[in-house]
């Protein structure tokens, strides 16, 4: 296959904590030096998520600035710093748009279901999607079903995304259900992978992760991985830290036969500035 494949690396999500794993990464600092272990492991793109001085999830955009400039002094543009809209249940849509506009970050994640959660929104988020466009922001569209994914096709019709090359981002499973329920799930995937049109990339949940990755890399897409949603090797046994997962899915995609993509790469692929 040509189109080399991108790494995503979520280290952190907006849930866990240093219980969980010593080697999250909570503080900017520890993001910045996870950023630098990702991006020698292979990884392209950053999945950032934020946190408070109690360690809870936060849109906050300066909290936002002092991680990216802590990444940025570690790494350069050598990475893609996605950031994260996700609401957890505390902020509106207008809230997660709002917080892009005022920070304008190089790239961002936004869970359709969330930023456009009924019918009457779609002309509002169309014309979000237009201002990212003019604005240069990458954005990447998340999709945990398969209402997401049709609903996501139709809007894609209507052009409500404003880019042919738009990315998507499709979980499968919900963090919740068995590792056997999963699993069937991806089979599915992989029986029918058409269920979106365009640049792909698939996310699952713990050891789940083993599954998804050599089927994006064989299928022509792409993969996230992190301690976001894994925390696991194959075996499962604790993993190292965010770099240890990066390098499998380097190791999956070279087995695939696809060269693993550099930042440069991405920006390539979707014609960014």
């Amino acid at each position: 296959m040509s189109e080399p494949f991108i790494v995503m690396c979520a280290p952190n999500g907006a849930r866990r904590s240093k219980s969980d794993h010593p080697a999250l990464p909570i503080t900017p600092v520890e993001l910045a030096d996870c950023a630098e272990q990702v991006l020698a492991a292979g990884a392209s793109i950053l999945h950032l998520h934020v946190r408070d001085e109690d360690g809870h999830h936060t849109l906050d955009v300066k909290r936002y600035q002092v991680a990216i400039d802590a990444i940025r002094e570690k790494v350069g543009k050598s990475l893609i710093i996605q950031v994260t809209s996700e609401s957890v249940g505390q902020y509106s849509a207008c809230e997660q748009m709002d917080m892009i506009r005022e920070l304008r970050p190089e790239a961002v994640s936004i869970a359709l279901r969330e930023i456009c959660p009924d019918s009457d929104k779609i002309d509002e988020t169309a014309k979000f999607f237009s201002w990212m466009r003019d604005a240069g922001i990458f954005s990447q569209v998340i999709l945990y079903d398969e209402k997401d994914c049709r609903q996501y096709e139709e809007m894609k019709q209507s052009n409500a995304f404003a880019n042919k090359t738009s990315f998507v981002l499709r979980v499968l499973g919900n963090g919740k259900r068995s590792e056997r329920d999963v699993s069937r799930e991806i089979k599915q995937y992989r029986d029918a992978p058409n269920s979106h049109s365009g640049p792909w990339a698939l996310c699952c949940f713990g050891r789940n992760e083993y599954e998804a990755a050599p089927l994006a890399a064989r299928l022509g897409g792409h993969i996230r991985v992190g301690f976001e949603n894994n925390l696991w090797r194959a075996d499962g046994s604790l993993a190292a830290d965010n770099a240890e997962l990066v390098k499998n899915a380097c190791r999956i995609a070279s087995q695939a036969g696809r060269r693993v993509a550099c930042a440069d790469d991405v920006r390539r692929l979707f014609r960014l500035h």
